[in-house]
């Protein structure tokens, strides 16, 4: 009898509510700003920079900038919504209970990030590059992505739920309790690094050449 199939673990992210929010202007948000309790809205500039900064119990609705400065952000229970950004530079932000929703966002430099119970929603994102980073209680929710790369990370508990994905790659990475299922997958790259992860049939189906390449088997017929 072969063994109980175990369930990848689900992440633990919570809703993003902050209250007894203060209206901030857009020129408070700056490098180096220290924000607690604030709400910005409707946020229009050429270029937002936040590089340093840290922002905690806030909320965002509504950003639209040509690119932003987000490196070495910390943000904690944050929410944003209707974010409008072409080119994102966040290298090694520190993320924690965090809801972006209704994202635009075309390439974001994310690499070396730290995250944990951050939850995308609604979100078309282009290039994505969070290389070495690590990942814990992620979420991506009804979004489309075009490339996410997740090269040398360390992911555990990440899921994906209606969410299309061009091109994922995993190489060389970490991965526990990583919940591919609900991913609609179009180029899967370092197959040898899927320990740990969760896929249905039909992706098995899809990944079946690309294991059998790794494993040096020779398909004929």
């Amino acid at each position: 009898m072969p063994p109980a199939q175990k369930s990848p673990a689900p992440p633990v992210v919570d809703p993003v509510e902050p209250a007894d929010l203060e209206p901030g202007p857009a020129s408070e948000l700056a490098p180096g700003a220290d924000l607690e309790g604030r709400e910005h809205t409707d946020v229009e500039v050429d270029r937002l920079e936040l590089r340093g900064a840290q922002v905690y119990s806030s909320r965002l609705d509504g950003l639209r900038a040509a690119e932003a400065d987000l490196r070495n952000l910390t943000l904690t229970e944050v929410a944003m919504s209707r974010v409008d950004v072409p080119s994102v530079q966040g290298v090694r932000g520190r993320w924690r209970d965090v809801g972006l929703t209704d994202a635009r966002i075309g390439s974001a430099e994310l690499y070396e990030s730290q995250w944990q119970s951050v939850r995308f929603v609604g979100c078309k994102l282009g290039y994505v590059n969070l290389r070495g980073a690590t990942l814990q209680d992620v979420v991506f929710a009804d979004c489309q992505v075009d490339e996410l790369d997740l090269v040398q990370v360390r992911a555990t508990r990440v899921a994906f739920e209606r969410t299309s994905v061009r091109r994922l790659d995993v190489q060389a990475s970490t991965l526990s309790d990583v919940d591919l299922r609900g991913a609609d997958l179009t180029e899967l790259v370092g197959t040898d690094a899927l320990r740990g992860t969760t896929i249905t049939a039909d992706q098995l189906l899809l990944l079946a050449p690309m294991l059998a390449a790794n494993l040096g088997i020779t398909v004929d017929g």
